[in-house]
This record gives C-alpha cells, structure tokens and sequence, in this order.
C-alpha cells in the first residue's frame, strides 16, 4: 500500500477559477480539501454537491473536510453538506465568517477543530500540516498532505505581495521538502499575457490612495469587502497619511472586532481614528431582526450625515456602501467627492456594475480604482515552484491550464476534473 500512495480527484477546478473541491483517498479513507460555490453560480442557482464518496457515490462519508480560508468558492456548499463530517478551519477565518453570517455574506461553520500555522493535523491515515498564507482572505492556508509515504502540497489561494508578504517569504525560505505533487492555483496565469504582469503590493495602493485623499476636498467613500482585513488596513493608513479619519460600516466593524487582534483598526476607544457609520440598508436590517445590541455595541462612536456634510474632508467611508451612493448623491455628501473602487474590476462589467458606474458619471462623481489581486504574479508563482521542488506540479483554481507547462517547465501534469490519479 505503501508504494501506491494515496489517490487525489479533482471535482472542480482544474480549468476553473473559483468551486474549488479536491477529494483524497487512502484506502478506504478519504477526506475533502475546500468544498466551493463556483463564481458561475447566481444567487437562486442550485449547485448539486461534487459526487464524491459518501456524498454522489456508494461508500463512507469522508473522514473531514478542510477549508483552506474562508471566501465563498472555497466553502460555499458547505450547507448542503449531510450531517456527521468534520469541518477544520482556521480560528479567525472561521470567527470571521460567523461575524458575517448576519449579513448575508458568511455562515456558522460549527467546525470541529481549528488549523494551526505549521502544527500536525491526523486524521486517520492522512497527516494534514497547515501554512499560513498571505491572501486577501483572513487566516488562508496552504495545506500538505501525507499519506501512504507520500506528499502532496495543497497550495490554496495565496500571493505575495499583500500585508502577510513575510508569511510568503518565511515559507519560501522553508518550504516542505520531497513533495511529490504540488496542487497549485493559477489565477493570475492568462493567455492575455497582460494579465500575467506582477502586482501592485499592498503598500503601494496605501500610498496611491493617500494621494487620491490628499488631492480630494470632499467626502471619499471606498467600496471594498468587509473580510478584506489587509484593505482595511491598508484604507486606515493610507486615511492617516492624508490626515483623514476613518468611518466604517457595521458589518465591517462586526468583522473586525471578529479577527480578535488588536492590531486591526476597530471600533472602539482604543483606536480613536476609527468610527462607525450606518448605511440606512444596514439600520433597517438591525431593526427588522431586533438585534438592537449590535448598534449598542457602536454607540459613542457612530457618525451621522451631518457631519459628513460639515466636514466631507475629513472622513473616508469604508465598507460596503454601494447601495447607500445614490442617497449620497442626492443629498450633496459627495459634492466634491469620490468613490474609489477597491475590489475586482469584473464586478463592474455586468449590468448592475454598469448601472453603477452610469450612475456616477451622470452626477460627476469620479469613480477612482485603487486595488491590487488577492492571488500571486506569475512570477511568485515560479518562485513558489522553486521553492518546494516538487516531482510535479498539477494545475488549478485557473482558467488556463495550458499555459502551466511554458511557465513551469517539463514537471507540469495537467488532470481533468473528475478523474482519479495517484500521488
């Protein structure tokens, strides 16, 4: 047994962005890595779970599943899942999500234990070792696997050049060694060479967007995810540079108090640059759910329409502010304003995107782009391969597969969802 390793399936994502599921099976064992909605799915769309052992096929449930962080793509179909499986995550990923769950963006993942940086997980015959990652998503994990004398190495979602930059450059120095398969994302790896260009580092949208506030005279609002920590600091610093204050949402301030760390700006007297204000979409859903003690959580330090009108100049909104920019318009809060965008660019293309965007033309409204990608360049992809030397590299989390081999050499073996193969 020994000699044959263990078996890896890919349920999706071997020329996809986003769903990500990989089953492993040893023997009659088997757990699950990331169990994701793909990006392709509307709100209203029913995903059927990937037909894995114990879920589509005959056999035993799997002994775990093992989210790598905590956006959607990677744990979206965790509802759907039947009763009796362990869930592994990391702490602040999975407070982070329950922080969310009231707001529509996260879930109550009842997990059963918690994924620790460089600290042995066993269950049953598979050896699991977790690897803080710099991601945008709070608490990310690249994740090795041993089983049957056998390594593969689960590389997440991950980049280099965000606020977690050192955990990237600490694992580089010691990468796990004799690693047989590394199962690697791709994002940013693209036909469209322009695509492949190296990312602006966390650092430098902070000192573009402290420029942007600088050259501003009126209220700016940045329109980010709330579980993006490292923008919200970046946001936060970047308010100090330009000798502005800070105001955040609920559901971004919820967030925050989450991650437990008291480095993060957060609502409260410790951090005296930092203030809450409540879009009215965020108000009525407080109301409606009569949960009174999450604004009570705020009070004395909350912020209100008068003083943005008072003193646009002084305040950076923070936060997801989309719905309440119309209001803002006709109010005057964004005389002299700007909305920065600080997510994607894709979100802009679809018709609600465009709606918005018509929408700040009409009032000229400058609609500013400060953002940099949750996933690695290309070539910290290449030095993330020559770090762990691995015996072969397999793609995923990408849309193009094909172009591994010219970026990684001759070691690339591309797999097929849905199909077995041996580590």
């Amino acid at each position: 047994m020994t000699s044959e390793g263990f078996r890896v399936r890919i349920h999706r994502g071997a020329n996809e962005i986003g769903g990500s599921c990989v089953e492993l099976r040893y023997g009659d064992a088997s757990v699950l890595l990331d169990l994701g909605r793909p990006l392709w799915a509307g709100r209203n769309d029913v995903v059927p779970l990937p037909p894995a052992i114990g879920l589509g096929e005959p056999g035993s449930l799997p002994l775990a599943l093992i989210l790598s962080h905590g956006h959607q793509d990677h744990w979206g179909l965790v509802p759907d899942l039947p009763p009796g499986i362990p869930l592994y995550v990391g702490k602040g990923a999975a407070d982070v999500l329950r922080a969310a769950e009231f707001w529509g963006a996260g879930i109550d993942l009842h997990e059963s234990g918690h994924l620790t940086h460089r600290q042995p997980l066993q269950i049953g015959p598979f050896t699991i070792t977790p690897y803080l990652a710099d991601h945008s998503a709070y608490d990310a994990y690249s994740l090795l696997i041993e089983a049957g004398g056998r390594r593969l190495l689960y590389s997440g979602d991950f980049r280099g050049h965000g606020r977690k930059a050192r955990a990237f450059e600490e694992f580089l120095v010691d990468a796990p060694a004799d690693v047989d398969v590394l199962l690697m994302e791709g994002t940013n790896l693209r036909d469209d060479e322009q695509d492949a260009e190296s990312q602006a580092t966390e650092s430098v949208v902070e000192a573009e967007l402290a420029q942007t506030l600088t050259d501003i005279d009126g209220l700016v609002v940045v329109l980010c995810s709330a579980q993006n920590i490292d923008r919200l600091v970046t946001v936060y610093r970047a308010a100090l540079r330009a000798e502005r204050n800070l105001a955040v949402d609920l559901y971004t301030a919820e967030v925050a108090a989450a991650t437990g760390r008291d480095t993060i700006p957060q609502v409260n007297p410790q951090w005296p640059r930092v203030s809450a204000y409540l879009p009215l979409t965020q108000r009525v859903r407080v109301k409606q759910a009569e949960e009174f003690t999450r604004t009570e959580a705020v009070k004395g330090r909350r912020i209100f329409d008068e003083q943005l009108v008072d003193e646009p100049g002084q305040w950076v909104l923070f936060g997801a502010f989309q719905a309440q920019v119309a209001r803002m318009l006709s109010s005057g809060q964004l005389a002299g304003g700007a909305v920065v965008w600080s997510m994607w660019d894709g979100y802009l293309k679809d018709a609600r995107g465009q709606r918005f965007v018509a929408t700040l033309e009409a009032a000229g409204v400058p609609l500013i782009h400060h953002h940099t990608s949750g996933h690695a360049s290309v070539d910290d992809l290449k030095r993330f391969v020559e770090a762990v030397d691995p015996v072969t590299v397999v793609p995923i989390h990408t849309e193009a597969p094909q172009q591994f081999e010219s970026a990684f050499g001759s070691r690339v073996v591309q797999r097929d969802d849905g199909k077995w193969w041996c580590v």
